[in-house]
């Protein structure tokens, strides 16, 4: 009736049997879609429900994130393929939003459905989101404020951080760890060229203990122990030699036999074998290191000749290991003994073994190194499961952290961002005729499923939030507004310091619009094998 008053005619439901060709695969893959949307949307949010993936009969997962339940489920089909490589994507690139990109990716679908019924063309569908996409993206640069303008910069970090891990099931210590995740992406940052090298943030935990216990480590951690007990604990102003092959006796890469005819014969093999042993550590001992680090592993004899030589060593360290460890003491990985030299040793300020728990686990920290800063966040918590999840809530901190120090710009979260740009598309649409009108009003629709699925998982009536939401927005103007998951139902999200950052937000948007864009142009699938 409102339609008829203001002269616009809405577009007749097209019989789906006067559809053109291909249009059934179309709906066909939007319900693919909208039934993984459904599956995660639960799953959305601070108060967001968790989910149980059972890999085999003695592991499980649990988890909220989106990337990882995607990722470790066995998901079929070409299109929902498709849609965790998009949540996967969106988990690499920036590290978070990964659950809300396939719900929005969902809810704009389900709006294309609506319009295709309608006689729309998918073509002009997408042409019509892509170009209400980039009113979006010009209008959350608008929106967005800048660190150390109105807001100052170390709270606004910790915010960030906080907001990133109040969605994960270890909430409770969201404060202790956006301080550790804060601290950690400053020490390895460089902030005259605004970057950030994650990789030299090491993730590691053990369980024991609680998330409390979770600490920052100025250095490298090692799963690892000394070689021998009788091996000093604690070394100081260590001098450290990075060996990537074994210290044993050379052999034959292939199948060989050994004579041994008389007792002189085995005498003189036994001397060949001591003789290369001293070799070895007389080498190491020469280039002045006091600290052994192998990739591979030694045998008695070697670990004795190291014990009598008063080198501690470690075996058995993994390559990725061994390269965080050059990169942060400054030496060079020796492939050959001969290569180990005064020049190819690291140095680091102090090596120590500690014990944790009751089962007298054993860790080497290896802290201060020369070179490059790196530090390694160490978890704690009551089981595997809770340091899983304690690990991915970190990345997605960290993650969130890196991009505020690329780009300084921040939003508010809590889904006022999509509702601030729905108004603006439906403000925009009255602009509008033919099409385009209906498919600006489709996409403005299709942005209130964020800040509505946040109220219905913390236990709001969403239609009643949704729309006190909306009006709190027009009238007072002001697009910080969103759902307070923790108190109030609608609050301004500046005060409650939940911040989001602009890239994440952009890249959430333009990655939804893309791979929406290319599910709507698919009308049919061919298989390798069929002859045209």
């Amino acid at each position: 009736f409102l339609l008829e008053l203001m002269n616009i005619k809405m577009p007749k439901k097209v019989p789906q049997e006067s559809e053109p060709k291909g249009f059934s695969l179309i709906r066909q893959n939007i319900q693919e879609v909208l039934d993984l949307s459904k599956i995660l949307r639960t799953s959305l949010g601070p108060l967001g429900m968790d989910k149980v993936i059972k890999e085999s009969k003695k592991k499980i997962i649990i988890t909220n994130d989106g990337a990882t339940i995607l990722e470790k489920a066995k998901v079929e089909g070409e299109i929902r393929k498709m849609i965790r490589e998009l949540s996967i994507g969106q988990d690499q690139e920036v590290g978070d939003g990964t659950t809300g990109v396939v719900v929005l990716a969902g809810s704009l679908l389900e709006q294309a459905e609506k319009l295709i019924q309608r006689g729309i063309h998918p073509s002009r569908i997408c042409e019509g989101f892509e170009h209400a996409n980039d009113i979006c993206m010009s209008y959350l640069e608008e929106i967005a404020e800048s660190m150390g303008e109105n807001i100052e910069i170390l709270p606004c970090l910790l915010a960030a951080a906080s907001t990133a891990v109040n969605s994960k099931v270890i909430n409770r210590s969201k404060k202790r760890l956006a301080e550790i995740c804060t601290k950690a992406v400053l020490a390895v940052s460089d902030l005259d060229r605004r970057d950030v090298n994650l990789d030299l943030i090491k993730i590691d935990g053990k369980v024991g203990g609680t998330l409390e216990n979770t600490c920052l480590v100025n250095g490298v951690v090692i799963d690892k122990e000394f070689s021998h007990h009788q091996m000093p604990k604690e070394i100081k102003d260590a001098r450290i030699c990075i060996l990537s092959s074994p210290l044993e006796p050379p052999k034959s890469k292939t199948k060989q036999k050994i004579e041994i005819e008389t007792v002189e014969k085995y005498k003189d093999l036994e001397l060949a074998e001591k003789n290369f042993f001293k070799d070895m550590i007389s080498q190491i001992k020469n280039s002045g290191a006091n600290f052994l680090i192998c990739q591979w592993g030694f045998d008695d004899e070697g670990n004795h000749l190291l014990l009598r030589n008063k080198i501690p060593a470690v075996r058995w360290v993994s390559g990725s290991e061994l390269e965080l460890l050059a990169i942060s003491t400054g030496a060079h990985i020796s492939p050959r003994f001969n290569e180990i030299t005064t020049s190819s040793l690291g140095f680091a300020g102090k090596i120590r073994e500690i014990t944790i728990g009751t089962d007298q686990e054993r860790i080497l920290v290896i802290e201060d190194g020369s070179q490059v800063k790196s530090v390694t966040i160490f978890v704690r918590g009551g089981s595997q499961l809770v340091i899983n999840e304690a690990k991915r809530a970190i990345w997605d901190a960290l993650c969130a952290i890196r991009n505020l120090i690329r780009d300084n710009r921040i939003l508010t979260g809590g889904g006022s961002c999509e509702m601030a740009c729905s108004i603006k598309i439906s403000n925009q649409s009255e602009n509008l005729e033919g099409f385009k009108h209906y498919i600006f009003n489709a996409f403005s629709e299709a942005l209130k499923i964020i800040p509505f699925t946040l109220a219905e998982n913390a236990g709001y009536s969403p239609i009643e939030t949704l729309s006190n939401l909306q009006v709190k927005q027009t009238v007072e103007g002001s697009p910080y507004f969103g759902i307070g998951c923790r108190g109030k139902m609608v609050s301004d999200l500046r005060k409650d310091r939940i911040f989001e950052t602009l890239i994440s937000k952009q890249q959430q948007f333009q990655a939804v619009i893309q791979m929406v864009s290319a599910i709507l142009r698919i009308d049919d699938i061919l298989h390798a094998k069929i002859i045209l």
